[in-house]
């Protein structure tokens, strides 16, 4: 599996912007997709999980409201919409992608060990 994010740049505070991530190679074998971030000096944290079987999604507390994960039916392209930017929401976003055929949207959903794949990152920077 090949995990390509794009959409990232430079955006005011309030506003929005939309990441994707394409998915390629063995497409079918993906269960869970995910978005996670890394600011400066801090940890990746998680962001947004998607369950390709039945669209369960879940948030992290930080974005719940403001960000919405989705993906195409073909499971080929995964969306992170962003809006009401902050500057706490400046960092580098990464996709990721469970491959265990584990169809259960839990709380390892927001753990970095659930996702074997993951995609090169785009840099989001919100100017206040």
């Amino acid at each position: 599996v090949q995990l390509q994010a794009s959409g990232g740049g430079l955006v005011q505070a309030g506003g929005s912007l939309t990441l994707s991530c394409a998915v390629s190679g063995r497409t079918g074998s993906t269960s869970v997709m995910a978005w996670f971030r890394q600011a400066p000096g801090k940890e990746r944290e998680f962001v947004a999980a998607i369950l390709w079987r039945g669209r369960a999604t879940s948030y992290a507390d930080s974005v719940k409201g403001r960000f919405t994960i989705s993906g195409d039916k073909r499971k080929t392209t995964v969306y992170l919409q962003m809006k009401s930017l902050n500057a706490e929401d400046t960092a580098v976003y990464y996709c990721a992608a469970d491959t265990s055929f584990n169809f259960v949207m839990s709380s390892s959903s927001q753990t970095r060990d659930r996702y074997d794949y993951w995609g090169q990152g785009t840099l989001v920077t919100v100017s206040s």
